[in-house]
Order: structure tokens, then sequence, then C-alpha cells
């Protein structure tokens, strides 16, 4: 009887443990966008270049009025643990004042400007003559706390996202047209968690003056970098380890009284 309820114990201490660790992670809000609430306006233009490149908040819809064939270039942050899906929407020029069908595309670089490839989306498509508007997106790797050196894992820090006209008419350049894109991230907890982490994330800036420049302008989340040291794996982990404690008692109260010699009569 005192095996069973050692037993019976046990299992209780794990349940409650795991429990609110599962109801937790499976019930804990969506990550709150960086900057100003979703569905606030964001900015109204778009820069020319990675260095110019308008920063937008998570969850932040930014608009901007530019001409048929430039490149047009936001930036937005991403953390360790986040898996980031860029959305644009170009309002196209008048049908009648186009000549032939033109093909747009957007692509996502991160802090050191390698382009990060798409796990799915459109992110390129044609726009028929007749057509008045078009629709891309781009759904990118979760980011890891750390990388390889020779690897191009999505690192945290500042993203860029780049819209252009990549087949024209000639006859179509310069022609005027309005963008609208969004930047969204989901929490994937620490199913991504890697050993080791960057010393700081890959933000524009060296100095301490540019680097709070960057942080009011957006290119920072809302609560900060975590840095990679927090996971819910820790959970799990402390979990993990307190049951195998509990399951060595047990095993060695089952065991202890076997090596004991038999009773004389």
């Amino acid at each position: 009887m005192r095996t069973v309820r050692v037993l019976t114990a046990a299992l209780l201490t794990g349940a409650g443990l795991l429990g609110p660790a599962g109801a937790a992670l499976a019930d804990s809000p969506s990550p709150k966008p960086s900057g100003s609430a979703a569905g606030a306006s964001g900015p109204t233009e778009a820069g020319t270049a990675f260095r110019t490149a308008t920063p937008v908040g998570v969850g932040q819809a930014a608009t901007a009025d530019a001409s048929t064939g430039d490149y047009l270039y936001w930036s937005f942050p991403l953390d360790a643990g986040q898996r980031g899906t860029v959305r644009a929407k170009v309002a196209l020029p008048p049908a009648a004042s186009r000549h032939a069908t033109s093909t747009w595309r957007i692509d996502v670089y991160d802090g050191l400007r390698r382009r990060q490839p798409c796990m799915y989306g459109v992110q390129a498509a044609p726009a028929p003559k007749e057509s008045a508007t078009l629709e891309l997106s781009c759904t990118l790797r979760p980011v890891r706390t750390g990388a390889d050196t020779w690897s191009d894992d999505p690192l945290p820090g500042t993203y860029y996202l780049r819209l252009t006209v990549v087949d024209l008419a000639q006859e179509d350049l310069g022609q005027p047209v309005r963008a609208e894109v969004r930047a969204d991230a989901k929490d994937l907890g620490g199913a991504y968690a890697v050993d080791g982490a960057l010393a700081a994330p890959l933000v524009p800036g060296s100095t301490a003056a540019r680097q709070t420049a960057t942080a009011v302008a957006g290119t920072e989340p809302e609560d900060g970098w975590s840095g990679g040291w927090w996971s819910d794996r820790w959970i799990w982990t402390a979990a993990g380890g307190l049951l195998g404690g509990l399951a060595a008692i047990t095993g060695y109260r089952l065991t202890r009284g076997s090596g004991r010699p038999a009773a004389r009569g």
C-alpha cells in the first residue's frame, strides 16, 4: 500500500506540473504588436535603399505613393522564436493607361542583408493589364537565437522588406502606384531555440545614439529584445528533472527491500 501511495503521489505531482505549463503555453495570447497597436495608422512613405528604409512596427500597416519602377524599402524587427510573415498590396495604375502585364516581387533581407527564402506564399506574381490590384506574401523561417557562421539561418534583429516591379513594359515606367505593406510575427516558443545566442541583435547603427533613434523609430520590439535566454523549454526541463527525481526515489523504495535476508521462524 505504501508503494501505491508513492506512485500515486508521483503521478499527481507530474500532472500538476505539466498540466498548468501546457495550459499556459496553449492559452497564452499572441505577442503584442511592436510599436503602434494593430490597425493603427502607420508610416506613409517608403525608403529607396537599405539605409533609408522606413521603420514599421510588427502588426502595423504602412503605405507609400510611388512610381512604377521604384525600389521601395521598409524595415521591421523580428526576435528569437518568431516566424515573420510579410504582405504587400499594390494599387496599380488605371488599366487604360497601361500597355502590358507587369510582374511585381517582394524580397526580405535580414540584418546582414542576406536575402531570406520564403517557406510559402506568393513572392512574385504577374499583374494582367486589366487588374486593379495585386497582392503578395512571404512567410519566413523561424528566427533562431544563434547560428553557425556558414549558415544563412535567420537571426534576431532588423529585417528589410523590398517591393519592386521586375518585369514592365518600357511605356509603363514611371506611372503612379500605391503600396500597402504589413509585417506580422507568430511566437513559436522554445521549439526552435538552439544553444548559444547572439551578443546583440542585428540592428543598424553602432553608436548608442543611433540605436536609441532606431528603437524610437520602431525597429525594436515593444518589450525589447529577448536576447535568446528564455524559452518555454526551461519549464519542460525543470518538470522533467523533477519527475526523473521522483521516479528514482520511487524505484529505490520499490527495490531496497529485495536484498534483505528472510526472517527466521
